[in-house]
């Protein structure tokens, strides 16, 4: 019972890190790149639908960025979605067969800007991971009259080792994606 409750508050942790990682990547750097569209969603006949899913999405240049719809019809939403989409900053243009978007250079205040965006999106991981140990932790405390007092307090030392543990993997994407937003 309690390596089942650890296993799942692992499990919680674990999947905390990587939508964390994923929202790092969604933050820009000077370079175009494919993951920063794959959250914008386009009003696609009155239903919002990830870019990822009407377009194919090349890097033909380093701040380049070419979507090819695989319907005609939705050139237009999907270059209002780009316009629309915070935090961006891009410039797309449409030549009626695909949309070719640039991505303008960062300027220092606006990389700075970038990295408190970042680093709140690190704290709310840090957040989400303390809320399942905090979770684990009652689950454990139900489980004492069971298990025993003993048994109960060594799982929630390998909890906190644990939680640790992902907390430790997030101030290292965090600190390896400040890096990339402040290089120049």
């Amino acid at each position: 019972m309690i390596s089942d409750v650890l296993t799942e508050a692992k499990d919680k942790m674990g999947r905390a890190v990587e939508v964390a990682k994923d929202d790092f990547a969604t933050v820009r750097t000077g370079r175009a790149n494919p993951a920063l569209f794959q959250k914008i969603l386009v009003d696609y006949y009155g239903t919002p639908t990830p870019l990822g899913q009407l377009a194919g999405l090349q890097n033909p240049e380093a701040r380049t960025l070419v979507i090819t719809p695989y319907d005609k019809a939705a050139l237009k939403d999907i270059e209002k979605a780009i316009v629309n989409f915070p935090n961006l900053g891009a410039t797309p243009t449409n030549d009626g067969n695909i949309v070719r978007v640039t991505m303008p250079e960062l300027t220092e205040d606006r990389r700075k800007e970038y990295v408190k965006i970042v680093r709140a999106k690190g704290e709310d991981a840090k957040v989400a991971i303390r809320n399942v140990r905090r979770k684990a932790k009652d689950d454990l405390d139900a489980l004492q009259k069971e298990v025993g007092e003993d048994d109960v307090a060594r799982a929630e030392k390998e909890l906190d080792s644990i939680t640790k543990a992902h907390v430790d993997q997030i101030d290292a994407a965090l600190k390896v994606k400040e890096a990339e937003l402040l290089e120049v």
